[in-house]
This record gives structure tokens, C-alpha cells and sequence, in this order.
């Protein structure tokens, strides 16, 4: 048996009639260029049947622990049918882009069944009418419970499925590994978890005392973020702050992705993640806008962390992740200023850098008790679902793979995902990228955004705006002017300079007859 982590084991104590915990991924194959320029169903499962070697968790499936005494295991599932878990399906014809992201939302939206190994894949059919895509495409659409695995550890499970080449081989060719193993009778578990709550308290402890100076600058850290968001009023209630619905929505827009790479070469300041952030911070402003909805405040999102250290294998599956709260200072009109906004905030957020919190928080929370943590998982839900707010939405930015990828010789043409929202959090925008591409993925509820292409066309107005502002300033090429804030600061260097300069010209005629001030500045001389 393999026991989950306490991160792991959060998402399946989130859970409940509205909430699911699915990660659901999208993926556009076009089946010309498969030999024989066709791909059947039957191929697709023996082919899928053929890789669960490498990804164990294909096969393994959930055993709790009466009344929640001890975190829940992996063991293999005795009775594992691949039928059960891949499915085919058609759109209804004539079926078009809205058709297909409403079925896609319905997909994600059905609860996994949390007595099988907790994944599904549906190959879905009749996507001729859908514009962009290939005539005789298909769609893979995967669902993984997050207990199983966080965004960065699906795209390396996305690798073992996937070739290289319309022939193979995958793109990770992990050694076969074994499942966690059989369950372990009722008796030895409830004995397992009596032992590890008596240990629990020690380990604790022991975790506190290694992981002290982290504590110190986490605190500290946090101190710095509170006071800053008391400085800006807090975090605004918004719309997408409400109770979360069981009927969840989709839509999407993608991207190049060198127009992204474009735009932080002209601010070099700036990474692709900023330039995301300020992306979703001028579509959420107008979209807010024309609904009279706007607050006053920035937007605060969430942004999870891949928080894996260097040593851990790429094929290691389960949650590894933090997340760093940033303003999308919705509250700036100019793009370029907001860009510059968001720019500076992601730099001071530690989190950002090294995801060190990430990692402590992992180790520290693997020694709460689990009836404790799922407990506490359903408070903060309740507390969540009535009015507090603690963040407005979630922008996730996993990056994948650069180069073309095949799936049973059909090449992958397009990617989007779908990701789980949270009690009064009901809105979440996925971001990966592939191929070149860059794709904005929302997941949200029909009762919070009933119009998800309205807020996609506000997405496509916001990118234009950025990449309109930086194509302006690199055709300018090096004779451009500086924009305000960088002239402002060109003065003071020249005023320092100045200063110092002036300083010592005069520091032998004032040498004898030098005054200290009030405030320990000498006069005449000024500070710089």
C-alpha cells in the first residue's frame, strides 16, 4: 500500500454535491496523418492498455480509513477493466465550437467513481463543424482526480501517452513500475493508524524544529503580505466569489505564443507569466466594467507553484505545489502600467522564486492528524462558501511541451484544460502552452458567467492592447523614448551625480566650518 499525502488527501475532503476535484484536459487529434489516415477505437484502448506500465497510478484505486483515522492509501485494483475507464462518444450534429465546450464542461463536471482507480478518458467524435479544427479530428479528453496528481505531473503523464513521431515512441519512456500493492487487512490499518496519530505530535515537533529558519522567514514573509493587502483594503468581493455550482462552463482562446516571447522582449522585466497575469488582470477590467461590477480594489488571484525539488524523478505523481497570491491591478487602465504592476508584485513574492513555503508547508501538514485536516478542509470550505474571501479566481500557467506530439500516429493539434473550482471560487483560467501555442482555458459556473465568450472576447482586447504597446515600442528600436517612470528615475541619477559631484568640489571649503542638522545631514551638502 502507498498512503497519500496530506496535500493529496485535501482534494478528496474539498469534495461534495457541487465541488469536484477533476483535472480534465482537452486534446485535438487529427488522425490524417496516422498511417492509413485512420485512427480506430479499438487501437486506441489497446494502446492505452499497452503504456499503464508506465504510470502506476492507471491501475490503482482508493482504500480509506474508517471514519478518517489515518490519511486514505493506494492499492492495486484486483479488478481492473480498462472498458470501464475509456469511453467513445459523438457530438451531436451539426456540432460547433459551442457544442464542443459544452460537452467538454460536462465531462469534467461528473464526479469520479471513488471505488475504481480514479481516472477516464473519453474519445470523442463529430468535431467537422468546429472551427480551426481539421476535418476528421477526434478529441482525447482525459479526467484525473487531483488526489492523483497536481498540473505538472498530468503533463508528464500526458508524455507517457504520447509519441514523439506518428510511429513512437512515447515521449517518456519510464521503466515499468509496480502498484502499490494489495490492501492490507481492516485490522493492521486501524492498528497503522493509531500508531501514527500517537507519533504524530513528536514528528511535529521534530518538523518545526529542522524547519525553524523557514518558519522565521515564512512569517515574516507573510507579515510583509499582510500588511500590504491592509494597505489596499483587502481582497474585493466579487462575482466570481459565489456559492459554486454543480453545472460547471467552458470556453477558451488561444494564442502564439512568440507574441508573448515578443512582449517581453520589449519589457525585458518581464517573464511570460507576467505577461499572462496582466492579460487575464485587462480582461477581467473590461469584462467587470461593462457589467457595472468593477471594484475599487485590484483583483487578487492565486497561482499555484510547482514546488518539486531537482531530485525528484519526473514520473512521480501526487500534489507538489504552492501558490503565491498576486494583484491583477484591474484597477490600471494603461496595459503597459498594469504589465509593469504585475511585473513588480510577482518579483517581492518570494513564493515565486523558489517555492521554499511550498515545500514547508508539505511537511509540516503531513503530520496534522487526517481526521484533523479533513475537519479543517470542511470549515474552511463552510467559511469560504459564506462570504469570505480570500482570493477572487485562480490563474494556473503550466508549461508543455514545444514540439508536435502524436497520439496513436494522430498529431495533437490543439490542447486545453479544465481545472476544479473551490468554494467561493468559481473561477479558474488554465494556461498551458504546446507547439507554440498558448491557450486560456476558463472553468466556471453557468450562474457566475453566463456569457464565458463575452469575457473571451475582453481576453482577445486586453492581448491586443499589450502586444499593439510593445510592437510599437520595438519598431521604435533604440531611439525610443523612455516611458515616464524610467525617465523619472534617469533624473535622479543625474541628481545624485550632481550631488555627489558638488560634494566634493565643496568638501574643502566646508571642511572647517561643516554644521550637523537636526537630522544628521550636513549642511549645505544635502543627502542623496
Amino acid at each position: 500500500m502507498e498512503q497519500l499525502s496530506a496535500q493529496d488527501a485535501q482534494f478528496l475532503y474539498m469534495e461534495d454535491a457541487d465541488i469536484v476535484a477533476n483535472i480534465t484536459g482537452a486534446y485535438i487529434c487529427d488522425q490524417s496523418t496516422a498511417p492509413g489516415g485512420i485512427v480506430r477505437f479499438r487501437d486506441i484502448v489497446s494502446s492505452i492498455e499497452e503504456r499503464l506500465k508506465y504510470c502506476p497510478f492507471f491501475k490503482r484505486k482508493l482504500m480509506r480509513v474508517p471514519m478518517e483515522m489515518d490519511y486514505p492509501y493506494w492499492v492495486d485494483d484486483p479488478h481492473f477493466d480498462i472498458e470501464y475507464h475509456v469511453h467513445h462518444a459523438r457530438l451531436p450534429q451539426p456540432a460547433d465550437w459551442r457544442q464542443f465546450c459544452i460537452h467538454f464542461a460536462r465531462y469534467h463536471s461528473r464526479p469520479l467513481d471513488l471505488g475504481r482507480p480514479l481516472w477516464e478518458m473519453y474519445i470523442v467524435e463529430g468535431l467537422d463543424n468546429v472551427d480551426g479544427i481539421p476535418k476528421g479530428s477526434f478529441a482525447v479528453i482525459g479526467k484525473v482526480h487531483h488526489a492523483v496528481l497536481d498540473g505538472t505531473a498530468a503533463i508528464q503523464m500526458l508524455g507517457a501517452l504520447m509519441d514523439i513521431s506518428p510511429e513512437g515512441p512515447p515521449i517518456f519512456q519510464y521503466p515499468p513500475t509496480e502498484g502499490p500493492g494489495p490492501a492490507e487487512p481492516l485490522p493492521a490499518l486501524l492498528a497503522r493508524a493509531s500508531l501514527n496519530n500517537a507519533r504524530s505530535p513528536m514528528r511535529f515537533a521534530d518538523a518545526v524544529r529542522r524547519s525553524s529558519p523557514q518558519i522565521a522567514r515564512a512569517v515574516a514573509g507573510f507579515g510583509a503580505s499582510r500588511l500590504r493587502r491592509e494597505k489596499s483594503a483587502g481582497v474585493p468581493h466579487t462575482i466570481f466569489n459565489d456559492k459554486v455550482s454543480p453545472h460547471k462552463s467552458f470556453d477558451a482562446v488561444e494564442f502564439d505564443l512568440a507574441d508573448f516571447k515578443m512582449i517581453r522582449t520589449a519589457y525585458p522585466e518581464a517573464k511570460v507569466n507576467d505577461v499572462v497575469l496582466a492579460t487575464v488582470g485587462g480582461g477581467l477590467r473590461k469584462y467587470l466594467k461593462s457589467k457595472d461590477e468593477l471594484p475599487k480594489q485590484p483583483l487578487i488571484a492565486m497561482a499555484p507553484i510547482n514546488a518539486r525539488t531537482d531530485d525528484k524523478s519526473n514520473k512521480d505523481a501526487g500534489n507538489n505545489i504552492s501558490a503565491m497570491t498576486v494583484p491583477l491591478f484591474t484597477t490600471i487602465g494603461h496595459p503597459v502600467e498594469r504589465l509593469k504592476a504585475v511585473t513588480l508584485a510577482t518579483r517581492k513574492t518570494k513564493a515565486a522564486k523558489d517555492g521554499v513555503g511550498a515545500r514547508l508547508l508539505t511537511d509540516l501538514s503531513q503530520q496534522v492528524p487526517a481526521a484533523m485536516m479533513a475537519l479543517g478542509s470542511r470549515f474552511a470550505a463552510q467559511a469560504l462558501s459564506n462570504g469570505m474571501t480570500m482570493n477572487n479566481l485562480i490563474v494556473s500557467n503550466v508549461p508543455g511541451p514545444q514540439v508536435p506530439l502524436y497520439f496513436c500516429g494522430a498529431k495533437m493539434e490543439k490542447m486545453y484544460g479544465m481545472a476544479p473550482l473551490g468554494p467561493g471560487m468559481g473561477l479558474f483560467i488554465t494556461t498551458p502552452s504546446y507547439n507554440g501555442k498558448i491557450s486560456f482555458g476558463v472553468t466556471c459556473t453557468r450562474e457566475i458567467m453566463p456569457d464565458t465568450p463575452e469575457f473571451i472576447a475582453c481576453l482577445k482586447k486586453a492581448f491586443a492592447e499589450l502586444k499593439t504597446a510593445a510592437e510599437k515600442r520595438l519598431d521604435a528600436g533604440p531611439t525610443v523614448a523612455p516611458e515616464k517612470p524610467a525617465a523619472k528615475e534617469d533624473e535622479g541619477k543625474k541628481a545624485k551625480k550632481k550631488k555627489k559631484k558638488d560634494k566634493k568640489k565643496n568638501k574643502k571649503k566646508n571642511k572647517k566650518n561643516r554644521k550637523i542638522g537636526p537630522n544628521g545631514v550636513v549642511d549645505g551638502v544635502g543627502s542623496a
